[in-house]
């Protein structure tokens, strides 16, 4: 049976070891590149594509680019999301020229969302929301794929370097509205390449779109003779896991996922019921210290909310020592998300008032 990872779907991967295995992933090595951030230095970010050779433009100070993009269809983003927008950052901060493209064509494709609805919740949700999660405005230039004809006519041109058993191959199907929205991504892409000069580019995603950067590598291979560009590199996080211990929040279970911004009731109620890690009577925990694994709280404070690592470190040796119950370390779960709520919604407040400030490319001009 073929391999295929849905990028439009809800399976899981088996594990993260047999994905690397099964696509030809790099494993990613945190001392690659400079002051990796939190979710690299924990491995959260686990797997990429020619990360070297992004790595070497930041060391010698090349031209390189980081693009990601906005799906505008769901009312509020999640912790997925925001790993994104982390990586994004980083990259940025590190000399990227950032682009971040509104996905309102797939959103109306494949989510049956109108243009006009994804460009409103876009300006005044979205976009605010990228920015209080650390997505620097003075850096960033942003676009909607429906004002880019550079990305039709891209999508355009890549339609005739794949066939359809091809793409069904990385994708599994190939409904009318999978093709466009996949070729328009491609175009997305390598859309920097186009609009400046051929550079290195990387896109930081979660495993499930690594079919889109497949899609786009093949093309680049494939257009070499007529477009001088170069194959984009990736980097891959593991998924923010459910609080029920499956791997992946899941909107389909809401009890089990954390939305960005929610009411800290329901989210307090949800922490309290979250997977633990400790042991079943108090006794059996002093002595043997809690399953820190299993512990979907330990891994908020891991990937999310805490960045000092002397701090987790401190956390996470009471807790396998059972000094520390796993409704103390709940309890801690609840006031660290209670501050990055806070955080958060002041941020898209604040946020909201810069929208008619930021940088969009200009187009026809």
């Amino acid at each position: 049976m073929a391999k295929i990872i849905d990028p439009w779907g809800s399976e899981l991967p088996e594990s993260y070891e047999k994905i690397v295995k099964d696509f030809g992933l790099e494993i990613f090595d945190p001392k690659l590149f400079p002051q990796p951030n939190r979710l690299m230095r924990r491995r959260v970010v686990f797997a990429g594509r020619d990360l070297k050779h992004i790595a070497t433009c930041m060391k010698e100070k090349k031209k390189f680019y980081v693009l990601s993009g906005i799906m505008p269809s769901a009312e509020r983003l999640h912790f997925g999301n925001k790993m994104v927008v982390e990586n994004v950052a980083y990259f940025q901060e590190h000399g990227a020229k950032t682009y971040m493209l509104v996905a309102d064509l797939e959103a109306q494709a494949t989510r049956g969302i109108s243009l006009a609805e994804a460009r409103k919740r876009a300006l005044e949700f979205h976009i605010p929301a990228y920015l209080a999660l650390g997505l620097n405005p003075k850096k960033t230039l942003f676009y909607f794929q429906s004002e880019n004809k550079t990305v039709m006519h891209l999508g355009y041109q890549f339609s005739k370097r794949i066939t359809l058993n091809e793409f069904t191959s990385i994708y599994g199907s190939a409904d009318p509205g999978r093709l466009f929205a996949a070729l328009t991504q491609v175009g997305d892409i390598l859309f920097p390449q186009v609009q400046e000069e051929p550079m290195p580019g990387i896109i930081p995603v979660g495993i499930d779109q690594d079919p889109h950067i497949r899609l786009a590598r093949d093309i680049v291979w494939r257009t070499k003779q007529s477009h001088k560009l170069f194959s984009p590199a990736s980097i891959y996080h593991k998924y923010a896991p459910s609080l029920d211990g499956s791997l992946k929040m899941s909107k389909s279970k809401p009890e089990s996922c954390i939305e960005l911004p929610e009411d800290m009731k329901a989210v307090k109620r949800k922490i309290l019921r979250a997977l633990s890690g400790g042991r079943d009577t108090l006794e059996e925990h002093r002595k043997l210290g809690a399953v820190i694994e299993r512990d979907m709280c330990f891994e908020l404070l891991k990937q999310h909310l805490i960045e000092d690592d002397k701090e987790l470190q401190e956390i996470y040796y009471a807790y396998t020592s059972g000094k520390m119950t796993s409704g103390e370390i709940k309890q801690i779960t609840i006031e660290k998300m209670e501050q990055f709520m806070n955080k958060l919604e002041q941020g898209i407040a604040k946020a909201r008032k810069r929208v008619d400030d930021l940088q969009f490319v200009k187009f026809g001009e």
